[in-house]
C-alpha cells in the first residue's frame, strides 16, 4: 500500500534521523552525543528533531529498537522455507546488523561508559539485547508449540541460539577492530551454530540439518523471505 506523500516524507525523515543518531552515538558515545550533533548530521533543525524525539533518551531507545525490530522481521513474517529458513535469515540479519562498524563502535563505547554511568548500560540492555531476546523467545515458543522444537527453558534456548551463531566472532571484533571477520568466516560460524542448535533442540534433526546444509550451500549462503 502506497502511503500519502506527507506520511512517507515523515517516515523518510525519521529514518534519516535514526541513521544520523547511530553515527553520532557510535562516534561520541551516549554521554558525549548531543541533539545538536544529531540534528546537524541528519540535516534537520533542532526543533524538527525534537518534534520527532523529545529527548536524547527517547532517540537512543528508538534507534536501538528499530535495529532490533529489523532483525526480528522474519520471526514476525516467516519465510516459505519454514523454521530452518527463518533461523538462517535471522542469523544473517543479526550478523549484518551487530557486525556493522557503527554498531561495534557503539557497543565498545557503551562498555566504556557503564562503570561511571550504569544507567546507560541499563538503557542499552533494555532497548537492545533484552528486546531482541524477547522476540527470539516468542518465535521459539511458537515452534515448540508447533512440535518443531523441544526444550524446557525458552530463555536458555534463545540464549543458545544467538550465542552459538555469533558470540565468538563478535567478541573478537569488539576487542580487535582490525580483525573483523569476513563473510566466509561469518558463514562458517552461522552454519555451525545453527547445526549445533538444531541437533540440540529440533524434533526432526535429520531433515532439518539436511535443509540447513542445502540452504547454507546456496551461492549467496543466505535465504530470503521468498525462498
Amino acid at each position: 500500500m502506497t502511503l500519502p506523500r506527507r506520511q512517507q516524507n515523515r517516515l523518510n525523515r525519521e529514518r534519516a534521523i535514526l541513521d544520523a543518531a547511530l553515527k553520532v552515538f557510535a562516534a561520541q558515545g551516549y554521554t558525549g552525543a548531543s541533539m545538536d550533533a544529531v540534528a546537524a548530521e541528519a540535516g534537520v533543525t533542532k526543533p524538527t528533531l525534537y518534534s520527532y524525539f523529545p529527548s536524547k533518551e527517547s532517540l537512543f531507545q528508538a534507534m536501538m529498537l528499530g535495529k532490533r525490530d529489523a532483525m526480528l522481521d522474519v520471526f514476525e513474517h516467516p519465510s516459505q522455507a519454514g523454521m530452518v529458513g527463518d533461523l538462517l535469515i535471522f542469523a544473517w540479519a543479526y550478523a549484518d546488523t551487530v557486525m556493522r562498524p557503527e554498531m561495534l563502535s557503539l557497543a565498545r563505547l557503551i562498555i566504556g561508559e557503564v562503570q561511571r554511568f550504569p544507567e546507560i548500560g541499563r538503557a542499552y540492555q533494555a532497548s537492545g539485547p533484552d528486546h531482541l531476546l524477547r522476540g527470539i523467545m516468542r518465535y521459539l515458543d511458537g515452534q515448540r508449540h508447533a512440535g518443531r522444537l523441544e526444550f524446557a527453558d525458552t530463555e536458555l534456548a534463545a540464549q543458545d541460539l544467538w550465542g552459538l551463531i555469533l558470540s565468538a566472532p563478535r567478541t573478537q571484533a569488539l576487542y580487535m577492530p582490525d580483525a573483523v571477520p569476513d563473510r566466509a568466516t561469518l558463514a562458517r560460524y552461522i552454519t555451525n551454530g545453527l547445526r549445533v542448535f538444531l541437533k540440540a533442540y529440533s524434533t526432526a534433526p535429520g531433515p532439518d540439518l539436511t535443509q540447513l546444509e542445502a540452504l547454507a550451500s546456496a551461492p549467496s549462503q543466505q535465504v530470503t523471505h521468498d525462498a
